[in-house]
């Protein structure tokens, strides 16, 4: 296992020297996106502003508070609470965002599925595991919410994060084919027949 400090935007090169297991800092910018953005970009057509080639997005809906602009606060908002939701749901997303606008890692709980697991070996990505409840944590990696875009969709607005040290974030599943969870799956389903034969019963 190894630890990796990125300097957003990375390349696919950087990408695929992950393994699972292995565990990553980011430093730069960061994009927070979440269902509805990406309905209204993929199923809507909308366009945005930000070009995520080579970067990262986490699946947000951050809690935020509207504030006057300053150096401080670029943007206007002030983070209050940014935690990580359930990415299961956004699974149809993943290949499109690294085709079409060349995202090459994605940040969330609870894990992907195989199509996603298919495009980061295919394409050159990666799924950064958070756990679930350390949201307070997660808000103080970040320095400033440096823009926002379609901002009618608030609090699922498109997120520019400017952060520091965000992480070490789990490598969970990798552009060759390895996944955390799938292990997990595995293990689980191995104690459970050890289980039931140890009780005698039959599966």
């Amino acid at each position: 296992m190894a630890h990796y400090d990125f300097e957003m935007p990375v390349s696919e090169q950087q990408v695929r020297e992950l393994r699972v297991g292995d565990t990553v800092s980011l430093n730069g910018l960061l994009f927070g996106i979440r269902d509805a953005t990406q309905i209204h970009m993929f199923d809507h057509g909308r366009k945005i502003r930000f070009d995520l080639r080579g970067h990262a997005v986490i699946h947000t809906a951050p809690n935020v508070k509207k504030v006057d602009k300053s150096t401080e606060f670029p943007a206007g908002y002030a983070p209050i609470c940014v935690g990580t939701t359930t990415s299961a749901r956004m699974e149809r997303f993943t290949r499109p965002l690294m085709e079409q606008y060349g995202v090459r890692i994605i940040i969330g709980k609870g894990g992907l599925m195989e199509a996603s697991q298919q495009a980061f070996s295919s394409l050159g990505g990666v799924y950064l595991a958070i756990i679930g409840g350390t949201a307070a944590l997660e808000t103080t990696w970040i320095e400033a919410i440096e823009d926002v875009d379609l901002d009618d969709l608030n609090p699922e607005s498109l997120w520019q994060f400017r952060v520091k040290n965000f992480g070490p974030l789990l490598v969970a599943i990798d552009a060759h084919g390895g996944s955390v969870y799938d292990k997990v799956q595995a293990q689980a389903a191995e104690r459970r027949a050890d289980a039931l034969s140890a009780l005698g019963v039959k599966p």
